[in-house]
Parts: C-alpha cells; sequence; structure tokens
C-alpha cells in the first residue's frame, strides 16, 4: 500500500461516530517522501471544509514557525491522529484516537521520516503511547524505534492562551538547533534511531551510527 490508496482506502470511513459530523476526512498533506513530519490532534472548521490540516489560524501560526526554522510547508508532511473534525471543537475521546491510531501509524511507516514533531497532548501521548502532559515533555528528543519524537505546544493553545506564545517559540528555537544538527549529518547514511527505553528523553546527536 502507498499514501494515495491509504488515503483513498480512508475516503468514505465510517469507523467511529465523527463520520456523521464531518464534511470530509482530512488525511493529510505535504511531501510524501519527507524527512521530517509533524502531527497535531484532529481537523478544525477550516481543515474540514477544505480537506487540509492546519489551514485555520492555527495553521497560518504554524507556517510563520516553520519558516523563521527555515522550513517551507512544501517539504513536510503534515497530519493529524484525528482524521475528522470532532463537534465543536471537542476533544477526541479515547475510543477515537483508538480507531485513527492505526491510520497515523501506517502513515509514518509509508512516509519513513527521520523526525516526527508532535503538536500538543494528543498527538504526544498517541506517538510516545503513555499519558504524559506536553508541558513536561516539550522541547525533548525521544528516540523511538522508527523515528525521533520530538514534542511541541500546540499552535492553537498558544493562540488561546497568550501566555504559551513565548514558549512555543522557545520550542521551534529548540527545533531548529535539532534541523540543524540533521542538516550537518545529510551527507551520511544513518541507521535508524533505536533504544531500549523509548519512551525516555535523550541528549545526543540525533543520527550519529
Amino acid at each position: 500500500m502507498d499514501l494515495h490508496t491509504l488515503a483513498t482506502s480512508l475516503h468514505d470511513c465510517q469507523q467511529c461516530q465523527l463520520s456523521a459530523g464531518r464534511t470530509q476526512v482530512v488525511f493529510g498533506s505535504g511531501n510524501p517522501h519527507a524527512t521530517i513530519m509533524f502531527v497535531g490532534e484532529a481537523p478544525g472548521f477550516y481543515e474540514d471544509q477544505q480537506g487540509v490540516p492546519f489551514v485555520g489560524a492555527a495553521g497560518k501560526l504554524l507556517t510563520t514557525l516553520l519558516e523563521s526554522v527555515g522550513l517551507l510547508r512544501s517539504e513536510i508532511y503534515i497530519a493529524n491522529v484525528i482524521k475528522c473534525r470532532p463537534p465543536n471543537n471537542r476533544n477526541p475521546e479515547p475510543n477515537e484516537v483508538e480507531t485513527c491510531k492505526p491510520f497515523l501509524l501506517q502513515q509514518i511507516q509509508l512516509i519513513k521520516p527521520h523526525l516526527v514533531c508532535s503538536l500538543g497532548n494528543f498527538a504526544t501521548q498517541t506517538l510516545l503511547n503513555r499519558k504524559v502532559g506536553i508541558t513536561k515533555v516539550r522541547g525533548q528528543v525521544f528516540r523511538l524505534p522508527e523515528f525521533v519524537l520530538f514534542p511541541l505546544l500546540h499552535p492553537a493553545a498558544a493562540l488561546h492562551q497568550g501566555n504559551l506564545q513565548a514558549p512555543l517559540r522557545e520550542d521551534f528555537h529548540k527545533l531548529k538547533t535539532v534541523l540543524d544538527e540533521m542538516r550537518e549529518n545529510a551527507l551520511k547514511e544513518p541507521d535508524k534511531p533505536t533504544s531500549p527505553e523509548p519512551s525516555q528523553p535523550v541528549q545526543m546527536n540525533l543520527f550519529d551510527n
């Protein structure tokens, strides 16, 4: 299966209650061969209307922050844990996360990013596979069996809580350090990162052999 086939298979997904209220499935967008992937929570109003993740106010802020660290949206891939908009942008229910999680993991397997940036609590908890607050782990590097995870605050949270805007910029400043190291090692052929304790943060070169 390739990314297009997976997206097509979910076009009329009816596996959870969110299918009843959505306009369309918001699968993901960007470079299907990206080395960097961003994962958010769920589509909002504008995403549901356009079928593209992060196109509302939070998306505009994300685009600005990406550009501040030298990234274009066309270079990366963006997806959400949940593929359909929850009513009134409420938090996803646990059963909805469990229903959609396999599709996100398939996306990651097909894209094969070196670095996955989780935005907010739900994406971080889903990918770390444990209950953890984003404020406790933001800006830390986690080596998982198939990729490196870098949690950040969610842009929507920073828009709703002004006191989070400075910490969000700080997260992206730390991300730039990670990206600079990736670029320095771009000519090397790195092994996939591994760790006997994948849920523990590490401080080391990301893609050293």
